[in-house]
């Protein structure tokens, strides 16, 4: 049971951290968008543009063309001037199914539409009911909000997805599917999902999960033609492999993985390789030991997630919106010392510092989810530990 002095010192702390950070957020996207270009050939929220252009050549057919970086190159200098940086056309098709009637909006009421209804889902979603101010502080103040804006991501409809499919996965599995078959649109969030559902014994949210995806698959091929996915695999795959192993600049420190964080100190792709294989086998293995019999909700969920981040090379800062629900749970479970808030917030700013540091070579965005991990891992064997049977207990009291 938590003590009473660490939950008043953890409802101040968490308070005043959410309110700093909402603040800082406030100001910094104030100051971000006063301009129409954040810097000299580029638009606000850049990635996107990927969205945006997606949706056009949707309503126009055909969107394999895409796929080929050089026409897409083509396509965007041709749109938006010379300067514009390289970008790559990397979501699985099925994307286009819900961002179409993007493209009948211009770029900017587009990405207004798009960060909008994706915030909005995605409070409904997290705040599940509860309306508490300081819940709903820490879930609209995450830093990770600030980044997947400025990018203009899709971690508001990520997020929601998880959550609502992880929230409704022992109520209504089937739902829980659906949500979880939709998610395949980003699927390196949902590496752990198999494994997951397979050891919790969840059969039909599997099928459903199964059945909504292979109906997402062919309705895409049905209207695009049925090039489109081999078209995918062929041209879009290997040059977002090819990126993920080479990207530079600013890339690599946008990802909080094993892999990226030891390819900002200097290492080359072979050696990074070497240092996430352990990572991933470990996360693997934890989720596993976690999953295995009944345990506590709360920190299971949250062991799924972090190893879920930890299991691939290939995940970003903006991401992790997903840390906010999580971290209003944790912030009020029984049993939460001092040493779980601290690493609660860790993780909840992670997204602010990890660009800075990282950029700068220091690679602690993933030694930080492993610390988080590892203490849920020890929260979760301890709980074990302290339930002793009645039987021994009465037995061990005995002189």
């Amino acid at each position: 049971m938590t003590h009473p002095d660490i939950k008043s010192w953890a409802d101040t702390y968490y308070g005043r951290t959410s309110a700093a950070f909402f603040g800082l957020s406030v100001t910094f996207l104030a100051l971000f968008f006063h301009y129409p270009e954040p810097w000299p050939g580029a638009v606000i929220g850049a990635d996107f543009v990927n969205t945006w252009m997606g949706a056009r050549r949707a309503l126009e057919g055909q969107p394999q063309e895409w796929f080929d970086t050089n026409v897409y190159n083509a396509a965007l200098r041709e749109m938006f001037g010379e300067t514009f940086p390289e970008h790559h056309w990397s979501y699985p098709p099925h994307l286009l199914l819900v961002t179409w009637p993007l493209g009948f909006l211009a770029y900017f009421p587009a990405f207004v539409v798009w960060c909008g209804v994706g915030f909005a889902l995605y409070v409904a979603v997290a705040a599940q009911g509860d309306r508490r101010g300081d819940r709903l502080l820490m879930l609209v103040a995450a830093p990770a909000i600030v980044m997947n804006i400025i990018s203009g991501q899709k971690g508001f409809f990520t997020a929601g997805l998880l959550i609502g499919g992880l929230s409704l996965l022992d109520r209504r599995p089937i739902v829980s599917g659906i949500l979880f078959g939709v998610l395949t649109m980003k699927p390196q969030l949902g590496l752990l999902l198999p494994l997951m559902l397979l050891l919790k014994g969840q059969w039909r949210c599997i099928i459903s999960a199964t059945v909504t995806t292979l109906i997402l698959v062919g309705v895409t091929g049905a209207i695009f033609g049925a090039d489109v996915w081999p078209r995918f695999f062929s041209d879009s795959v290997p040059t977002q492999s090819e990126w993920l192993t080479h990207g530079s600049g600013i890339f690599p420190s946008m990802m909080p993985t094993a892999f990226m964080n030891a390819r900002i100190t200097g290492l080359p792709a072979d050696w990074a390789w070497v240092v996430q294989a352990p990572v991933s086998i470990a996360a693997i293995a934890a989720l596993t030991w976690t999953c295995w019999r009944q345990r506590d909700p709360v920190l299971s969920t949250a062991l799924f997630l972090t190893a879920s981040f930890l299991v691939t090379p290939y995940a970003f800062h903006y991401d992790m919106i997903v840390f906010g629900w999580v971290l209003a749970q944790l912030r009020d479970h029984e049993g939460s010392q001092r040493l779980d808030h601290h690493l609660a917030i860790a993780v909840w700013t992670l997204p602010a510092w990890t660009v800075l540091l990282g950029y700068n070579g220091i690679p602690i965005s993933c030694p930080v989810l492993i610390a988080f991990g590892a203490r849920l891992i020890w929260r979760m064997a301890r709980d074990e530990t302290s339930l002793v049977p009645r039987e021994f207990q009465f037995h061990a009291s005995r002189p």
